[in-house]
């Protein structure tokens, strides 16, 4: 069963952690060949890849320029509907 994501708690958890505009790091675990799908979220912004041991799965890290917890949200909602997509 998927966890309900609280974008409320959320919010509060990123207002609370800093000032905005604040550099914000991304991570996600997608299937391997959908890290592309990732990339599209951040044109301009660098992104670590590593494979899994198995080669599967593939880590992103990408850091972010972030305007407001609510930017941040967005991309995580967009993000969402990559079909296997682990945020962490």
């Amino acid at each position: 069963m998927k966890k309900e994501f609280n974008v409320d708690s959320f919010r509060e958890k990123l207002e609370a952690s800093g000032s905005f505009p604040m550099l914000y790091m991304f991570k996600f675990i997608v299937p391997n060949g959908k890290e592309k799908e990732i990339a599209a979220f951040f044109p301009k912004n660098e992104m670590e890849v590593k494979a899994s041991s198995g080669g599967k799965y593939v880590s992103t890290t990408i850091q972010s320029m972030m305007d407001s917890p609510d930017h941040i949200i967005e991309i995580y909602k967009k993000a969402a509907v990559i079909n296997g997509l682990i945020s962490l």
